[in-house]
């Protein structure tokens, strides 16, 4: 990959990154950006981050008991609105859920 087309490449995963975060703050939440290596990750709360390469958003939705491994999400960064209302659906699951140890 060429320089300018690493440094396109890197600019819209932070774009993306940004985009999600300004739509969660329509929402009251407030999120961390943090980018590296072609991605990046939005932190919302504990056990919620959401990651993307400038094409995808995806974040862990769930645990399969069956296969003792996590379950991911993922939504197209086209349609940043839509992958919004499902992240801020698992906020509240898991915002409504306390964390180990706090019981």
């Amino acid at each position: 990959m060429t320089g300018q087309r690493a440094a396109y490449r890197l600019n819209s995963v932070v774009a993306a990154a940004d985009r999600l975060q300004r739509e969660l703050a329509l929402y009251g939440i407030t999120t961390d950006v943090n980018d590296g290596y072609g991605l990046a990750a939005v932190s919302v709360w504990r056990d919620l981050v959401v990651w993307t390469n400038g094409d995808l958003f995806w974040w862990r939705a769930g645990w399969n008991d069956r296969r003792h491994r996590p379950v991911y999400a993922w939504h197209s960064t086209a349609d940043p609105a839509r992958a919004v209302r499902r992240i801020v659906a698992r906020y509240r699951d898991l915002h409504s859920t306390p964390a180990p140890g706090e019981v």
